[in-house]
Order: structure tokens, then C-alpha cells, then sequence
């Protein structure tokens, strides 16, 4: 794998790319590569680099990921890199071929990403459910540390909270729509005290398992996991609410509908399916499910409040055209919505 000190213009990428396509496929002509925009997302950029030799039948694609402005205060670059190589290893994410100062190359995996209405597909999900409990059963390694990224985490993005907004208008909506830092950090440790007892175990977790993240490709009815930048220890039930909740998806105007959240007999359902393959037993009773399912939607809450705290600090640094604030308050209010029930399964 190439390590390069190339810096791409997260605006203008083609430039920066072609220098880096020249080192790690230095026999493509550059009047041949074509690129395309895959996502333009609320974090990062993914470009598609796609080479057809016209003397020949020679293709390929590489993918490339921009990272967002800041976004290293978010996230530790070298454990994302040692996650991609550890989970390509075991087939169950995608080869990367190189990293530059602002992002990485890994390998094109065609397929289609799912959508909030996709997702609930018994031919998408099901694979979901096994490729994350085979995930989860990955060993973790002696020198990692085992404290749950849902604690670290969220302490470090709270830290990273700005006390006062850079913007005039932003800092007066935070000051109407959240609490202060030092109550949100009450809350999360009243919040993890209660997840606590769950005795939800830690495993190697993806951590933002949204439907974007998935790619489904019918001809090999296969999954793959992509976006590795979140992923280390984390409780098993936390990496499943997180998916959960992510199924309403973000809809016009920075709209989530959350009444599109998986009912209780879909979930019952997927977690059969994800036990059966974590487990490696032909069946599992109906207490684990409903332990599980109890986890899980405790868990919820954690992600709920997690993706909160990020979007706080999104909303300071991104470039990125995208309402963090509005986002970040949604995500809170669906916390609050539903605390009382989640808490009290």
C-alpha cells in the first residue's frame, strides 16, 4: 500500500487525483480515466476513477475518498487504515491501495447502496444481518484498548463542542435548540450508567452502519461494508441500534421521518437472523432475541446522542453545504422522544 504526501482540493479533485492514479496505476493514459461524483456526503467526497483502454478490453475503477475539513478531530486516520487492512484480510471489506494527507484509494465493489426503502428488502437485510454478526465475531487484538468507542467518543466530542460559534447566527440556534456542554455531558454519563447495566458485550463494531455504507451486489448476493473511519470496540448492541436508527434515512430539507424506524417485529425478525449467524447455532431461543432487542433500542438512544454531539462540531468546521445544526437537532429530539420508553424496556 502507497502512502503518499499529496494533499486533494476537495472542490477541484481531478488535478490532485491524476497525481495520485499516476503513482498507483502508472500504465493508465490520463486522456482515458473518467471520473464521476459517487457521493457528495455530509462527511466526505467519494469520487469513481474509471479506466477503459480503448485498444484493449482492459477496465478498472478506483475509489476514492476525499475527507471533509477537520474531520481528523473527529477521527484517528491510522486506526481507519489498520480496520480497512485488518477486515480485507478476513474478506469483509474492500482492498485499499493507498492513502494521501487527505483521504485513501480502495477497491471499486459494484453493487447498489440501499435506501430507506430497500433496506427493509428480506434479500438486503438478511445478508446485513449475517455480514455484521460475522463482523462481530472478528478477534480484537491484544494491543487494542477495550474501552467502548461510544464512551471515548462522545467524551472526546463533547470536549470538542465549541463553547462560543464561530457564526453569529449558529451560535444563537445552539444556544436555543441544545443545552449547555456541561449538561449534555450530565446527561451522557446518566445515559451510559444506564447502558452500562446492560452488559452489552464489546466487539470489533463498523459503528455507522447507515444503508449508505452497505453495498448490495445482486449478481453474487453479497454485502459489503465500506466507510471504516468510526470502527474499533464498541458494545455489540450499540452497532445494531446505530443501523436501526439510520434507516429513516435524511430526507428533503434535512427531514428524518422516524416513524420509518424498524417496528418490533422487524426487529425481532433481523435479530433471529444476526443471532443465529453470531452464535453459529441452527436456532436461538426467544429470551435472546428479546434481550437483545431491549439492547439494541437503549442503544439507539446512545447513537441518537452521539451523532448529536458530532454534528455540533460538524456545524463549526465543514465546508460541506449541509445543516448540521438542523440535523444535530432532530437527532436530539428523537433522543429525548424517546428516552422514557427505550430506557424503561
Amino acid at each position: 500500500m502507497e502512502e503518499l504526501d499529496i494533499n486533494v482540493d476537495e472542490l477541484n479533485y481531478e488535478k490532485g487525483i491524476i497525481k495520485i492514479l499516476q503513482v498507483i496505476r502508472s500504465n493508465w493514459k490520463i486522456s482515458d480515466i473518467k471520473f464521476k461524483l459517487f457521493t457528495d456526503g455530509i462527511t466526505n467526497k467519494l469520487v469513481g476513477c474509471f479506466y477503459s483502454d480503448p485498444e484493449s478490453d482492459f477496465n478498472d475503477v478506483i475509489l476514492v475518498r476525499i475527507y471533509g475539513n477537520k474531520t481528523d478531530l473527529l477521527i484517528d486516520r491510522n486506526a481507519e487504515k489498520r480496520n480497512i487492512k485488518l477486515l480485507h484480510g478476513h474478506k469483509l471489506a474492500p482492498q485499499l491501495y493507498a492513502t494521501f494527507k487527505n483521504g485513501l484509494c480502495y477497491e471499486y465493489v459494484p453493487g447498489v447502496t440501499p435506501n430507506s426503502q430497500s433496506i427493509y428488502e428480506p434479500k438486503i437485510w438478511k445478508l446485513v444481518a449475517t455480514h455484521m454478526a460475522n463482523m462481530h465475531k472478528l478477534p480484537l487484538s491484544s494491543s487494542q484498548s477495550m474501552e467502548p468507542m461510544l464512551k471515548t467518543k462522545t467524551l472526546k466530542f463533547l470536549d470538542l463542542i465549541p463553547d462560543k460559534f464561530t457564526d453569529q447566527t449558529k451560535d444563537e440556534r445552539v444556544k436555543t435548540a441544545f443545552p449547555s456542554v456541561a449538561r449534555l455531558r450530565d446527561e451522557f454519563n446518566e445515559l451510559y450508567s444506564a447502558l452500562e447495566k446492560t452488559n452489552s458485550p464489546v466487539l470489533f463494531c463498523h459503528n455507522d452502519l447507515l444503508p449508505g455504507n452497505v453495498i448490495y451486489t445482486e449478481e453474487s448476493n453479497k454485502v459489503t461494508f465500506i466507510d471504516y473511519e468510526y470502527a474499533e470496540p464498541n458494545h455489540q448492541a450499540f452497532d445494531i441500534g446505530n443501523h436501526f436508527a439510520e434507516f429513516p434515512g435524511i430526507g428533503s430539507d434535512n427531514i428524518i421521518d422516524y416513524t420509518k424506524y424498524p417496528s418490533k417485529e422487524f426487529q425481532l425478525e433481523w435479530l433471529r437472523v444476526y443471532l443465529k449467524e453470531f452464535n453459529s447455532t441452527p436456532d436461538v431461543t426467544e429470551d435472546e432475541v428479546e434481550t437483545l432487542y431491549k439492547q439494541v433500542n437503549k442503544f439507539a438512544l446512545a447513537s441518537h446522542f452521539l451523532w448529536t454531539c458530532w454534528s455540533l462540531i460538524q456545524a463549526e468546521h465543514s465546508t460541506i453545504d449541509f445543516d448540521f445544526l438542523r440535523f444535530g437537532e432532530i437527532r436530539y429530539n428523537e433522543y429525548l422522544a424517546k428516552k422514557d420508553a427505550f430506557l424503561s424496556l
